[in-house]
């Protein structure tokens, strides 16, 4: 699933394609996808006509604004999207076209068909599900170690899946944050409130550094994420601990080990990342 690296790499690189296009008309071939409104010929009816003027992100939401809307849109596993000549073919697997006024078309593909598309009115994107309710960006002034070491001194799941949680703060999935345990030593079986301050300092450090240099890198490329471009990310060259289960440590050159922890395959340094 794309985490915050990927969805902000699609952000930049879909914004250079698409900001100032009108929508002329919108072809849905999946209508599952289209979550609010409810029906799918209210969406394409408020989008007509429309220019899209910015694309931001909430956590591992991509958000699509144009003059009067905010289209929330979350990938999930597989989801993607891409500029096209409208003479361009597609295959089964593309279940949105928004049609353009300059004869291109802005197309989302999902082999899962797991993604989703919220329309609200500008504004409202934030005070309702899926965004209502997410924890801060943690490049934010709001996410400081005090705030970090709140939240985890709360709660006795273990780190690793405190750290999925979207309401402590956004933006890290399985990749990242395998990444980043890995990073600061801590065993992502350990209890979250067992931490203490000079642990907890490292962790936030190293979930900020990592991300930051997913980003620079455009995300990883695990599975098949590109970007709006068609480009694979890069930080996959740089990872230390996620994929890696029976290579050497890049650190101590002991074999990485997996195990599964709130269901979700997880990896790590036995030596490095001592319980």
């Amino acid at each position: 699933m794309p985490e915050l690296p990927e969805v902000e790499t699609v952000r930049k690189t879909l914004k250079k394609l698409v900001v100032n296009k009108t929508i002329k008309d919108i072809t849905v071939y999946w209508p599952k996808i289209i979550k609010n409104p409810v029906e799918v010929e209210q969406f394409v009816d408020a989008l007509i006509g429309e220019t899209i003027v910015d694309l931001g992100r909430r956590g591992k939401f991509l958000i699509i604004y144009t003059g009067n809307f905010a289209l929330v849109s979350h990938l999930r596993m597989e989801g993607k999207y891409g500029l096209y000549r409208k003479d361009e073919p597609f295959d089964k697997h593309t279940h949105v076209l928004f049609h353009f006024t300059d004869g291109t078309e802005l197309r989302y593909r999902d082999v899962r068909k797991f993604g989703t598309m919220h329309l609200y009115k500008k504004g409202d994107e934030f005070l309702t599900e899926p965004l209502i309710g997410l924890g801060p960006e943690p490049f934010s002034e709001e996410f400081t170690v005090e705030y970090l070491a709140k939240k985890l001194e709360k709660t006795n799941r273990k780190i690793k899946t405190a750290l999925l949680d979207q309401k402590v703060f956004v933006g890290l999935g399985n990749i990242y944050v395998d990444e980043s345990l890995f990073r600061a030593g801590i065993h992502p079986e350990r209890l979250a409130n067992t931490l203490n301050k000079d642990e907890i300092t490292l962790l936030h450090r190293e979930i900020v550094a990592t991300l930051s240099e997913a980003v620079k890198k455009g995300g990883s490329t695990i599975r098949s994420y590109v970007n709006s471009q068609g480009e694979i990310g890069m930080f996959q060259l740089e990872l230390y601990a996620y994929g890696r289960k029976g290579e050497e440590c890049k650190r101590c050159g002991t074999p990485l080990e997996k195990t599964t922890v709130g269901g979700r395959g997880t990896h790590y340094c036995p030596h490095c990342q001592k319980v």
